[in-house]
């Protein structure tokens, strides 16, 4: 298979990565520095006495050692390249060999090729979560190269902060210029124009349009002012970047000791690029409405999370960055936590702040579920909606099940599974038939392929359930029986017999599907995830081939991750 040149997906980058730099050779770690010992200097014999004080001593043949090269580490500190991460395989769901005998370089060209944002919240989280794990690096690869590729996806995926992580994870004298692209990337979608800096010498090959700007920043937030101000100015006149590149450019040398300021000029500006938006939130300045509006997912993630900004002007891409999985549900508490403290005590009252308080302590139950209520009804686009969602999750798991909550209930649970709260879902499963057809096929749906004990799964209810299916093509349907066969749940005849009857496509093979089947076989957990990514790159759940659905979720089953393969194939119920 081609590789094809990689981009970040979510706009045309001032600083392009057409193809990230090839496979570099795999390399040693470098032996530890052994301190020379320096050669004895011949003593001066003592002056005879009245011998000449004005005489000078002869000192050309003294024998005198160069000096020690420095080092950024000593050995001892050196971090193994092979096995970079900052979770355990454990705390991700998977075992220390997850890649198995899976071919490096076949791993990292499904990786280059994904598109990001996937369909499903929860095979973003389990997928985050595999490439952050501390794994052995698979075969056949140049193991930075390896990071760099794992840090790669999660920057395409909004995940700038575990992105960062990986790359911290490498000694920097060591980067690849494939790793020195990426680290650049990292340090933008960070906001942290300042992590440049350790990335000049590698950046002379990697990205020599900025290295003069960057140069220019990093002299001037090294308080050397002098320097910034002739760097950026030789910059200006001889450099083929300006406009409001430049522009923000000097505006982070201003932030340092040279004290200069700068005006921006955001209207002749079409487009927010990494290199703008990582250089402006560097420094706590806010673009324009019309141009966050209209970036893409992942920038909106990016800014979720940008330090220098306000709670309150995080806000609303921190709805769209909880649905996609970048944020928690906790996140999204403590989020508006932030906002509720900074709020005027007069303005609560009518602020939604004030609405996720009144979910988790109004003493009245009628009070907290309209609160919850009118705080999924905040989520409008297909983010905001999942975001909202994750945020009401444990106030919904807190909600006591009552068939008097019967227009409620569905979306109390689709609430509490956006936050795994599967268990106290599957509370509600005793009053499932006091709800009405349509509520009691939703609601039944869900919990029975999310409940951790099974709720009634019989051909008949399946049956039933297909029957008053009024989506599309009856999408639902075939996304329901693809999810209870690849749990386990209906048995193979039975699947294969509703499948045949309504014609659901359950049965479509592809080398996708043979390909993770293969996977699971072997056990190859970290695999299985990558190639479920592959299976749900869409950005709706009713795109997603009910075969891919039912494959992934066989195959995540077998590599040990049913928490991860229940949760994605009840969010395909809660999603469409």
């Amino acid at each position: 298979m081609l590789i094809k040149p990689v981009w970040l997906a979510s706009a045309a980058l001032l600083l392009a990565l057409p193809a990230l730099a090839q496979q570099a050779n795999v390399t040693q770690p470098a032996p530890a520095a052994t301190p020379s010992t320096p050669a004895p200097v011949r003593q001066a014999a003592p002056a005879e006495s009245g011998g000449d004080e004005s005489a000078v001593e002869e000192v050309a043949a003294v024998n005198i050692p160069p000096p020690v090269p420095p080092i950024e580490y000593p050995g001892w500190a050196r971090r193994d390249p092979w096995s970079v991460g900052a979770i355990s395989p454990q705390a991700a769901g998977l075992t220390d060999d997850a890649w198995g005998g899976a071919n490096g370089p076949f791993l990292s060209t499904l990786m280059r090729r994904m598109r990001a944002p996937l369909a499903s919240r929860w095979a973003h989280i389990a997928l985050r979560d595999a490439l952050l794990a501390k794994l052995h690096a698979p075969v056949n690869v140049n193991p930075i190269d390896w990071t760099a590729e794992r840090a790669w996806l999660l920057l395409r995926m909004g995940e700038a902060d575990a992105a960062r992580m990986l790359v911290a994870g490498v000694d920097v004298d060591r980067f690849t210029p494939k790793m020195t692209q990426v680290a650049v990337q990292t340090a933008l979608a960070s906001s942290d124009p300042s992590a440049l800096c350790p990335l000049e010498d590698g950046m002379r090959k990697a990205e020599p349009g900025v290295l003069r700007l960057v140069q220019a920043m990093c002299a001037s937030l090294a308080g050397q002012p002098e320097s910034a101000s002739a760097t950026i100015d030789q910059a200006r006149r001889y450099g083929r970047i300006g406009g409001i590149d430049l522009a923000l450019a000097e505006k982070v040398v201003g932030a340092g000791a040279n004290g200069r300021t700068t005006t921006l000029e955001w209207d002749p500006v079409d487009s927010l690029t990494a290199w703008r938006f990582g250089l402006a939130t560097g420094t706590g300045a806010v673009p324009p409405d019309r141009l966050i509006n209209a970036a893409s997912p992942q920038l909106r993630a990016f800014q979720a999370r940008a330090p220098m900004l306000t709670a309150q002007q995080r806000l609303p891409s921190a709805m769209i960055a909880a649905g996609m999985g970048v944020f928690s549900s906790q996140s999204m508490v403590d989020l508006y936590s932030s906002i509720y403290d900074a709020t005027d005590p007069d303005d609560l009252p009518g602020s939604d702040a004030w609405q996720l308080r009144l979910a988790y302590v109004a003493k009245d139950p009628g009070a907290r579920t309209a609160a919850i209520r009118k705080l999924l009804g905040t989520g409008k686009g297909r983010y905001d909606k999942e975001g909202a969602r994750a945020l009401v999750a444990r106030a919904a798991s807190m909600v006591r099940p009552d068939a008097k909550l019967g227009k409620d209930a569905c979306d109390l649970i689709s609430a509490m599974l956006a936050g795994g709260y599967d268990q106290a879902a599957a509370r509600w499963i005793p009053i499932l038939d006091d709800l009405d057809d349509e509520a009691n096929d939703r609601c039944w749906a869900m919990l029975a392929l999310a409940a951790p004990n099974v709720a009634e799964v019989t051909a008949r209810r399946v049956n039933a359930f297909i029957k008053r299916d009024n989506s599309r093509d009856h999408v639902r349907s075939a996304l329901l029986v693809a999810g209870l066969a690849g749990l386990g749940r209906l048995n193979a005849e039975t699947a294969n017999s509703i499948n045949r009857s309504n014609g659901l496509g359950l049965g479509h093979v592809t080398n996708w599907t043979r390909m993770i089947d293969a996977a699971a076989a072997r056990g190859q957990g970290g695999t299985v995830l990558v190639l479920t990514g592959t299976g749900f790159q869409t950005p709706a759940y009713d795109r997603i081939p009910a075969s891919h659905l039912f494959h992934a979720v066989s195959a995540l089953g077998k590599t040990g991750q049913g928490f991860t393969a229940r949760m994605i194939a009840a969010e395909a119920l809660s999603r469409t």
